[in-house]
């Protein structure tokens, strides 16, 4: 492991709070002592087969229920997780989750349609919230779901699990140390081949658009945390469409060019097309990247001194307890509602700039 690789995996574990040095807030309970109750909300293919098992190797929280419309889903959650009757729910019941103590976290795994509805009833329910991303679908229902949730007084978490990613904490830190001195130019891009035509990702009313509100938002979150600023403009296109049948209700590939104060541009791809999944930066005096970027295991991370040599972690279990450690201890979560929100300006102005023609669009 080379030097700035340890000092990086040091980092890492000190956000994951391998032990608690702070005393906490008085009436709370030591994180240590007592693990969280989450119920994700929604048992599509990524709460089944990523955050439930995560849920497994969890230190601060466990699964104790679920939401669901599809009845039949729910031998097999019960039989797999063990789940009480007490804490299952369907969409028109889920309001009764106030009363159930057993519940502290809820996690919004739905079509992003649906973030901001269940997101604010969750708060209004009294629970801490982690939402998946995009937060929603405009800037408008973000900033209602982060008001919501700070009227009732609980944390809102967005589920941006590369922020607990060793590879990717380390090219925040080699740009936030300078290591190679400031960037420049930034490449990131995330696409892969959409495959049924039925799927609601490829639904406007569902998904509020294409590629870029799904897997596009790596994208952004990857040029903004390895440029370190906040972007001042975009300018963006959209491909013409390979597969009209397919994709008639969104964008199928599309890029844009995010433009920073300090004079760092990054260039973006993402489509249903194909596959692209990376993440790179050039600087004055060298360059780090991250092939396999945005994908949940088998990051190959190098910089032009050397590979980063880090451990793969389970990084859905990471951003759990993350978020769970600060509910505990009543700290601000690293990747917070207004994190989400910054991502939704940017997605409002790239759909501004493609209906101008590809026109540069302040992002507010």
């Amino acid at each position: 492991m080379t030097t700035h690789s340890r000092r990086s995996f040091l980092q890492y574990s000190a956000v994951l709070g391998a032990s608690a040095l702070a005393s906490p807030l008085t009436g709370l309970i030591p994180y240590q002592e007592k693990k969280l109750g989450i119920a994700l909300v929604g048992l599509g293919g990524y709460a089944t087969n990523q955050l439930a098992p995560a849920l497994m190797q969890t230190k601060n929280i466990e699964l104790r229920g679920i939401v669901t419309g599809t009845p039949s889903k729910i031998p097999v959650w019960v039989e797999k997780y063990k789940i009480p009757e007490k804490n299952i729910y369907n969409y028109e019941t889920f309001d009764r989750i106030a009363d159930n103590k057993d519940i502290d976290v809820v996690y919004i795994v739905l079509p992003n349609s649906m973030h901001a509805e269940y997101t604010i009833r969750a708060a209004k329910a009294g629970k801490h919230v982690i939402c998946e991303k995009p937060m929603a679908v405009s800037v408008k229902e973000g900033q209602a779901m982060i008001d919501a949730c700070k009227a009732a007084g609980r944390q809102l978490a967005i589920g941006y699990r590369l922020h607990y990613d060793p590879f990717h904490l380390e090219m925040m830190r080699l740009t936030r140390e300078k290591v190679f001195g400031a960037v420049k130019f930034v490449e990131a891009s995330d696409g892969f081949r959409a495959g049924d035509p039925n799927q609601w990702r490829l639904k406007h009313a569902l998904s509020g658009g294409g590629p870029l509100m799904d897997v596009g938002i790596y994208a952004i979150q990857g040029a903004r945390y390895t440029v370190g600023e906040e972007p001042l403009a975009v300018t963006a296109q959209e491909f013409p469409k390979t597969m009209p049948e397919k994709f008639k209700d969104v964008e199928e590939s599309l890029a844009w060019q995010l433009y920073f104060p300090g004079g760092a541009v990054a260039n973006s791809f993402s489509t249903y097309a194909t596959g692209v999944n990376r993440l790179y930066a050039g600087a004055e005096s060298g360059w780090y990247e991250v092939a396999n970027a945005y994908g949940y295991g088998g990051q190959v991370g190098r910089t032009s001194k050397g590979p980063m040599n880090f451990t793969h972690i389970n990084q859905q279990a990471a951003h759990m307890d993350g978020v769970a450690k600060s509910i505990l201890e009543n700290t601000p979560n690293i990747v917070p509602g207004e994190e989400g929100l910054r991502d939704m300006k940017v997605i409002e102005a790239i759909y501004a700039s493609i209906a101008a023609g590809g026109k540069k669009i302040q992002i507010s």
